[in-house]
């Protein structure tokens, strides 16, 4: 067994199939030549039984008729058989006491005398001579009748019938060989290719793909899946690398400049204003600094491993409205427009199991980004039901989000180039995606620089 586990998977496979092959080929083999075995003995046998079958009929003729029997063995039984050879026929009349002098002058054994009159019927086999014999008995008459022949079929061709299926065998186990070769040189070789392909595939080449193969549907179902996996690793491993950069450049700047104007302040007396100036100056960076740290707290709490929340049944067009009247209350410039057209008259179809105040969280950040980034042009806000699932759809008309980086606005702190002059911190779409991931939802945003952005939101609706 331990040496079976130390053969690679390429070499049990080929293994096992010559193994598998030869055994079919041996299997067929034995069972084709037993069962012409079987074919050639039940009809020699047959035709043995017949003969002795005919001979006690002439017999019982001749010993009835008390005269020559009419019609000789030869017109009973025709012609000698051609597959029986070195004929020998026995009858034989059975007194007290001769049994046993009977068998030692056919040279027989005695069992079978003994068979012969307790069954009425026996064989056995000497050599190459096949015996049966008969038992007839009435009142007028107790004899038995053996015959024995050379089976020529048997011991001529039997030989030759075993030479061919010897070199059928030889033949099979060679071209099993052949194939097993065979599909140890093309079988694994794109596995072998895959394989070297794989190796070659680091942190920094994760771009690297691996090519699908002609005419091989299984294995491009792997390729495809481990394609996939690198895209899920490159686009994680670039999400860990913004997060790291932009992070510790959101962290820095206000312990930066806390420290600094501490320093400064410090550096010698000063005047009780300016000392108040400082101060002002340390409070509004701690400020941001506890925004920023806030945000993060909450985008780890939305996490796939955070904190179990509390979910309940939550109307869709009531919420929106309420966020919308929380926008409007705290940022007085803000215009959105309310599209209510594609209400389902199902009202159950708006209903969606959820936490509401995360919700609430999520839809009001996409609605303050289409506000913020259009300089507070028009915001609209549609919502609509299938029979699965919510659609909302919020749609501005700002600056976009430039192709290119379209792929990163769900990093944390990542901000689009576009954005400098508009304050933000880079969190509220990675902490909107995480609270729909939460909720089984789906957010897409298609995009076009300068013209605006359209966010559309899937959520399933609650089953009753």
């Amino acid at each position: 067994m331990g040496l079976i586990n130390k053969i690679s998977s390429r070499y049990k496979t080929v293994l096992m199939f010559l193994i598998s092959s030869v055994s079919i080929a041996v299997l067929l083999i034995v069972t084709f030549y037993t069962s012409i075995e079987k074919i050639i003995y039940d009809d020699y046998y047959n035709t043995l039984k017949l003969k002795t079958d005919i001979l006690a009929q002439l017999h019982i003729d001749e010993l009835e008729q008390e005269s020559p029997p009419k019609k000789s063995i030869k017109e009973l039984y025709g012609p000698d058989n051609p597959s029986l050879f070195n004929n020998r026929e026995y009858i034989i009349h059975i007194t007290p006491g001769n049994t046993g002098y009977l068998a030692d002058s056919l040279r027989l054994p005695h069992s079978f005398i003994q068979q012969i009159l307790a069954s009425g019927e026996s064989s056995h086999q000497d050599d190459s001579l096949q015996y049966i014999g008969m038992h007839f008995k009435n009142k007028a008459y107790d004899f038995i009748v053996i015959t024995a022949a050379e089976n020529y079929f048997k011991k001529h061709v039997q030989s030759h019938l075993q030479r061919i299926l010897v070199i059928s065998l030889l033949t099979a186990v060679l071209v099993a060989v052949l194939i097993s070769y065979y599909l140890s040189k093309n079988l694994f070789k794109p596995i072998n290719k895959i394989t070297r392909k794989v190796k070659e595939i680091n942190s920094v080449n994760l771009h690297y793909r691996l090519e699908e193969e002609k005419y091989n549907n299984e294995l491009n179902q792997l390729i495809n899946t481990f394609n996939e996996m690198l895209n899920r690793i490159e686009t994680s491993f670039e999400s860990q690398n913004n997060f790291i950069s932009n992070a510790s450049h959101e962290l820095r700047t206000p312990l930066t400049s806390i420290i600094g104007a501490a320093d400064v302040s410090l550096s010698k007396p000063r005047r009780p204003e300016e000392y108040v100036e400082t101060l002002s100056i340390i409070l509004h960076e701690a400020e941001k600094l506890d925004s920023k740290t806030k945000a993060l707290l909450s985008l780890a709490q939305t996490g796939f491993n955070g904190k179990v929340q509390q979910f309940s049944t939550v109307r869709i067009d009531e919420l929106l409205w309420d966020c919308i009247s929380t926008i409007q209350r705290l940022y007085h410039n803000c215009k959105i427009q309310f599209d209510t057209s594609l209400l389902p008259e199902n009202s159950s179809k708006l209903q969606v199991t959820g936490n509401q105040q995360l919700l609430h969280l999520a839809f009001t950040n996409i609605i303050i980004n289409g506000c913020k980034y259009s300089n507070n042009q028009l915001v609209k806000v549609s919502v609509g039901a299938t029979n699965t699932q919510v659609i909302i759809i919020v749609q501005d008309f700002g600056i976009g989000i430039p192709d290119q980086e379209l792929r990163y606005i769900f990093d944390p702190f990542y901000r689009a180039s576009n954005t400098k002059k508009f304050e933000g911190y880079g969190i509220g779409l990675p902490l909107t995606r995480n609270i729909l991931k939460m909720h089984n939802g789906k957010i897409t945003i298609n995009t076009t620089e300068n013209k605006g952005t359209t966010v559309e939101v899937h959520l399933p609706i609650k089953r009753f």
